[in-house]
């Protein structure tokens, strides 16, 4: 039953509860005092994020581990602006999010120029849908807002809240949270019989993507996959969609040692693309070859031509795929086995014996933590190291963003999915750019008693733009970065610091990760040769 005394912020607070919101990232200002006191009333942890921008990807990693909306709260002005990088990660990244910034009172925001900043001009871009608060209309806008986010494709929302309006009355106050996330069970086709379309190929592949991941596709995917011989190679953000130690896993697409892959892909005369989404692209479609487009939407991005089209919940037109299935299986295990060994030794090329290598630190830290870890990765030539050669076995355990692809994700992401998983080991693979540009929120970590692992690819260099300047003769200009002593930095940020150089130094610091207090912060000072070879 609706509260006739309830809110604006008691109405969207009791929302938020409802759909299971554990915690709101945040940065305060006075507009949204009364919105964060209705939000802990209703149970809801309000974190204090050290700077807007960082909220809003802990936003983010939220919502890729939970499923649910992660939500973000800023202040007007320079608030609101800082919540931007964010809130485009989240609809780039296609995972849901409600960003919620508060406004000047409504009877001044027409004239009054201090710190007001048009928020539905300037969130609009890089959202699904950039609303407005109203007091006669909160449980309406947080529907909508809220099945707006998580429909397909998902991505973030921002809703702009007068202070007053929060404070006012809600004339609209039942709280009724409508289905969320994608369709499940249905399907329907467009064009010629894929089932016939799939058994006329004799090299067909499996291309699976975050829509997969989001239908909870795995069983599915995996039993195509085995059924009919399938090699399947994956989107980097869908990472453990198939566990990475099936027989039919065969790499990750547009990540270390992509020619390997987009030649493999191109041996294919069929592609089955199964919820894969051309944001995680970064090198140009340029295939030739047919493909059968499975999705939760039509194919209108275009980037591949697709004469049939099976859309809808992922995970059912899969599961009919292979029920239909009555043909031999069409690639062997020997030759997928013997695929993924060209690509581990593309993986592997250029390490400098004696050195601390990118992919050593990869291995160190998925042999120690990946059964059972929820890892971050943040922006940088790590990352598609990371992306290739982290063995991911489950969905939503490797977090990255690829469709903005921002820098200073990986911190805060950790945070967040500590905060949903306190029994898992988490930790965050980040090059000492992106540590530089979060460094702070380690002490949030500390002061949270989270004990997360972060290690710091140290090179002093932001080395995928550097490794371009060299491929054309040019300096290094505005790509080199000052040492930190990063063990002193995390002691005074509350967190234990240890620095390695050596692959058996890495071992030992990651060794007792399961047995931490507190956050951990691993200098790792690599030797970034390895890169040359890798891109």
């Amino acid at each position: 039953m609706a509260d006739e005394a309830a809110t604006t912020a008691d109405v969207m607070a009791a929302y938020l509860a409802e759909v299971g919101t554990e915690a709101i990232f945040a940065y305060p200002g006075d507009p949204i005092i009364e919105f964060m006191e209705r939000s802990r009333v209703r149970g809801i942890d309000v974190v204090l994020a050290r700077r807007e921008g960082t909220a809003a990807f802990m936003a983010e990693a939220y919502g890729m581990v939970s499923g649910r909306p992660g939500v973000c709260l800023s202040t007007l002005g320079p608030g609101s602006t800082a919540l931007v990088n964010g809130v485009a990660a989240a609809t780039l990244d296609r995972v849901p999010m409600l960003a919620i910034s508060g406004q000047i009172e409504s009877a001044r925001e027409p004239f009054f120029t201090h710190q007001v900043v048009d928020h539905q001009a300037l969130f609009r871009p890089v959202t699904k849908w950039a609303g407005r608060m109203d007091a006669g209309a909160v449980a309406t806008v947080m529907r909508k807002a809220l099945r707006t986010a998580t429909a397909e494709r998902p991505g973030a929302v921002h809703l702009t809240v007068g202070s007053d309006t929060f404070k006012a009355t809600a004339r609209d106050a039942e709280v009724s949270v409508p289905p969320l996330g994608p369709a499940r069970g249905g399907v329907g086709v467009n064009g010629p019989d894929p089932e016939r379309l799939l058994a006329a190929a004799r090299r067909p592949v499996l291309l699976a993507g975050i829509g997969a991941a989001r239908c909870e596709a795995t069983e599915q995917l995996v039993r195509l996959a085995e059924t009919a011989g399938l090699p399947v190679i994956v989107g980097p953000m869908a990472k453990g969609v198939i566990p990475e130690d099936s027989p039919m896993f065969a790499g990750v697409l547009d990540m270390a040692c992509n020619q390997v892959v987009w030649d493999f892909l191109g041996s294919a005369d069929l592609i089955v693309a199964a919820g894969f989404d051309p944001v995680e692209l970064i090198k140009p479609w340029r295939l030739t070859t047919p493909v059968l487009h499975v999705d939760t939407t039509p194919n209108t991005d275009q980037i591949y031509a697709a004469g049939t089209e099976v859309v809808g919940d992922i995970a059912a037109a899969l599961g009919w795929l292979a029920d239909g299935w009555t043909g031999e299986p069409r690639w062997s295990e020997r030759e997928i086995k013997e695929h993924r060994a060209r690509l581990r030794d593309a993986y592997y090329d250029g390490r400098v014996a004696g050195r601390l290598n990118p992919t050593d630190v990869v291995d160190v830290v998925a042999g120690r933590l990946a059964a059972t870890a929820v890892v971050t990765s943040d922006v940088g030539s790590h990352k598609l190291l990371v992306g290739q050669g982290w063995p991911a076995t489950r969905p939503r355990s490797v977090l990255m963003t690829n469709g903005l692809s921002a820098m200073g994700f990986g911190v805060p992401a950790a945070i967040a999915a500590k905060l949903l998983h306190p029994d898992r080991p988490v930790a965050a693979l980040v090059g000492d750019g992106g540590f530089a540009m979060v460094a702070t929120e380690m002490r949030l970590a500390a002061a949270l008693g989270l004990p997360i692992v972060v290690v710091v690819f140290v090179d002093g260099s932001l080395n995928r733009i550097e490794l371009k300047q060299m491929a054309i003769d040019y300096p290094s200009v505005a790509t080199r970065i000052e040492d930190i002593d990063l063990v002193q930095l995390a002691g005074a940020m509350g967190c234990d610091g240890v620095r390695v150089e050596s692959r058996a130094e890495l071992d030992r610091a990651i060794e007792g990760a399961d047995g931490l207090t507190r956050p951990l912060v691993v200098e790792a000072r690599i030797d970034p040769a390895q890169y040359v070879s890798q891109f």
